[in-house]
């Protein structure tokens, strides 16, 4: 491990030379103004090198004032010396941070301290590594600055560790090493997700290989639920919710029908300008918020009586849920079969234990779609110009929502695009040239000359999409294709 811990300080010093050799001893903004494009984006990737190479020192520097603060050195450790009451309190007022912040870096700090302090094996010594794989990569991303140290948290915390002591059947090497094929995955699309997007995917990986987990969670949340409401000083009502899975799942749906973009998207912030509201939404000046607040109103109002066409327009709000065959105890008889794994939201990918998929399929029933021996779903032909019911699920069940790489618009508000556009180059209606994109990647694509191609493996049969971007308007240089990755559950391993 110690040539990961001077890894950050050469990062740092290479990155502090190449800012400072680009703002040459000027004012910061001015510097910035006066650069070019991909100067400017070269200067903020710069200072991001920095940043991160920073966060692992100050994480391993505030997990040792941690150590010397400990609280069984009482009076003589470093906070209560320093006249702090522990050492958040120390750690917050030197470096300005928020408490949640501090902890997040003593975490980090801590696993990187422990990494390091463990000793490596002899190579004769039977005994397994102290030191599992999928970590070593955790943290070797970390301290060679490929990920920052909130998307290590968001990883380290959404995965979890392999509970191997509830699976005693399976191979002890099977969890460790699934565990870390699913951290290779999350460090490959970390660049292109959200934080949050990052920790629910690492979620998913997690739920798929944890199938008696799962359970366990979804049974904590369940006792966990409550709605408490409170008036405050200015007679404002407020409400807080905690929901359970299912029922979160179920207004959520609800919500983003009334938000999908089909409806008349309302892409603006509560602190929008009149004028964003109007080209947003037309005359209906109503905020997201606004919006998601009216429509449960209206429901809670109109209860069983509501016309689902008047509040919802072409769909009906439904909580709609992927379950593989291999999670069916006796998928062929339909009366006897149960649910033994687990199933997953169309939108988002959480994970469903097995016994509320068995209550869904009891209440609303299941369409069956099917993948040949490679993946990939059945195809329909040019028959027909759009993409049927039974196609669009299929499609979404291999993609999981929108396939452009930044983006995280849930199936449900995706379009479905032809690969091999229909008129120009007489595409096909076939789902393997189908990917589902929001409207606003949709446009995109089509009003800036992207396109998308797919490739197939002569060997491994399996198709790889990618995304071309338009010739730069300047320069007519056209940069390389970005390979797009699907977002659907079903790209980690289950168990």
């Amino acid at each position: 491990m110690k040539h990961l811990a001077s890894a950050p300080v050469r990062r740092l010093v290479d990155a502090a030379a190449l800012i400072a050799s680009r703002l040459a001893d000027a004012d910061p903004i001015a510097a910035a103004t006066g650069l070019d494009d991909e100067g400017l984006l070269e200067l903020l990737g710069e200072v991001s090198d920095a940043r991160k190479a920073l966060e692992v020192i100050a994480s391993a520097t505030s997990a040792e004032v941690a150590r010397r603060s400990a609280r069984e050195l009482g009076y003589a450790g470093l906070a209560q010396r320093k006249g702090h009451r522990n050492v958040t309190s120390l750690v917050q007022n030197i470096t300005g941070q928020s408490k949640g912040d501090v902890f997040r870096s003593l975490r980090t700090g801590e696993e990187l301290r422990d990494a390091a302090a463990t000793p490596t094996p002899d190579a004769d010594e039977p005994s397994e590594p102290r030191v599992p794989r999928w970590s070593v990569l955790l943290r070797e991303a970390l301290t060679e600055g490929r990920i920052s140290s909130t998307q290590f948290q968001a990883i380290r915390t959404g995965l979890g560790e392999p509970p191997t002591e509830r699976y005693p059947d399976l191979d002890p090497d099977f969890l460790p090493e699934a565990w870390a094929r699913a951290v290779e995955i999350l460090l490959h699309e970390a660049s292109a997700l959200s934080v949050e997007d990052l920790r629910n995917a690492a979620r998913i990986a997690r739920d798929r290989l944890d199938p008696v987990g799962v359970t366990l969670r979804f049974e904590e949340r369940f006792v966990a639920r409550s709605y408490r409401t409170w008036v405050d000083e200015h007679g404002q009502h407020h409400a807080r919710i905690s929901y359970d899975d299912d029922a979160a799942a179920w207004v959520n749906t609800i919500l983003s029908s009334a938000l999908r973009p089909r409806r008349g998207p309302r892409f603006v912030d509560a602190d929008a300008t009149d004028n964003e509201r109007a080209g947003a939404g037309g005359e209906d000046e109503r905020t997201n918020e606004q919006l998601q607040y009216d429509t449960l109103m209206a429901i809670l109002r109109a209860g069983a009586n509501v016309d689902p066409a008047q509040a919802f327009g072409d769909r009906q709000p439904g909580v709609r849920i992927i379950v593989e065959e291999s999670a069916m105890d006796d998928p062929t008889q339909r009366g006897s079969m149960g649910v033994v794994g687990v199933g997953h939201l169309e939108d988002g990918g959480q994970a469903i234990p097995g016994g509320l998929v068995e209550k869904y399929l009891c209440d609303a029933g299941s369409t069956t779609a099917r993948f040949d021996a490679f993946g990939r779903p059945l195809d329909l032909g040019r028959e027909r110009r759009l993409f049927t019911a039974k196609q669009r699920i299929v499609i979404a069940a291999r993609d999981g929502g929108c396939v452009w790489p930044s983006c995280s618009a849930p199936v449900s508000w995706c379009e479905f695009h032809h690969i091999d556009h229909w008129s120009e180059d007489h595409g096909r209606t076939d789902v393997d040239d189908g990917v589902p994109l929001c409207r606003n990647c949709h446009m995109r694509l089509h009003n800036q000359g992207w396109r998308i191609t797919r490739t197939r493996d002569p060997e491994t049969q399996h198709d790889t999409y990618w995304l071309h971007p338009p010739p730069d308007p300047d320069t007519g240089e056209i940069a390389e294709p970005v390979m797009l990755q699907s977002k659907s559950p079903r790209r980690f391993e289950a168990a």
